[in-house]
């Protein structure tokens, strides 16, 4: 796959992240207004004391009105993001926005899959603005880099947490998850009940996310390992409902075949 068609896949479907993520915060809009369950006036209290005038601009930004209008902002800047792809305009005003509505939601709405838009949406602004100094390949490179390896890293990362703790290790952890699923608890006959099959997968899942980041050394394993990945996040998302991981992620495993490819490019040109 030639970077141009990877650059424009991980555009696309970071545009589809942030405009699913816009949407569900839209279905919610009514409960942030003052009378509702998450407004701001509550939430502010949680926000760490800052400048007088920063709170002040804060309130004024949150305001229904405003709120609703930054939604439609960064949802129309995800279509254009999807349509136009990525420009230094729109990368600013996304990037801007997302950390707006991070603030908004003390930090994050749904956790892993908002920091890891963050990501992306850093990767696109270190991309845009690098080319006003340099080629677009290498300023991609540089964007997409900094993509993967926070990517690369957050697999590494939980597999490694796995590791060191005695119940992933021994399988109990997996069930204890399964059972907090939106189909559980488990049946008693599951066979994710059975302790060898529990513990098969718990080390698999281990492994797996352990040793993520040696395809950056292996790029031709990069299509096994991320269709292992999206395959894995879909399976979280049909157990566990985390829609918004799936695609988050998904965006952010462009980045790795980006990178793997441009690796194993510029390793060729060494060698000859």
């Amino acid at each position: 796959m030639s970077g141009e068609l990877v650059i424009r896949c991980f555009e696309i479907l970071c545009a589809l992240s942030i405009l699913l993520q816009t949407i569900e915060n839209w279905r919610i809009v009514d409960s942030t207004d003052p009378t509702g369950v998450w407004s701001w006036p509550v939430q502010r209290a949680d926000i760490p004391v800052s400048p007088a005038w920063v709170l002040q601009m804060l309130d004024w930004l949150y305001q229904p009105l405003l709120y609703r209008a930054l939604l439609w902002l960064r949802g129309l800047s995800a279509c254009v993001l999807a349509v136009a792809g990525a420009q230094i305009g729109s990368a600013v005003v996304l990037f801007v926005l997302q950390l707006l509505i991070l603030v908004r939601w003390r930090g994050a709405f749904n956790g892993g899959s908002d920091f890891m838009t963050l990501i992306s949406l850093t990767g696109i602004l270190i991309a845009q603005a690098l080319m006003w100094f340099t080629e677009p390949g290498l300023a991609w490179a540089a964007g997409l880099g900094y993509v993967a390896i926070h990517t690369l890293s957050s697999y590494f990362i939980s597999g490694w947490v796995k590791l060191k703790r005695r119940e992933w290790r021994s399988g109990e952890a997996l069930t204890v998850f399964l059972n907090s699923g939106l189909y559980g608890p488990l049946r008693p006959d599951s066979v994710f009940r059975r302790p060898a099959v529990a513990l098969v997968c718990s080390w698999a899942f281990i492994l797996w996310e352990g040793v993520f980041p040696l395809v950056l050394l292996l790029p031709d394993l990069v299509w096994l390992y991320g269709g292992v990945a999206l395959f894995f996040h879909f399976l979280v998302f049909w157990f566990f409902g985390l829609n918004r991981f799936f695609w988050a992620w998904a965006a952010n495993l462009s980045s790795v075949f980006f990178l793997a490819d441009w690796l194993g490019a510029s390793q060729l040109y060494l060698y000859n």
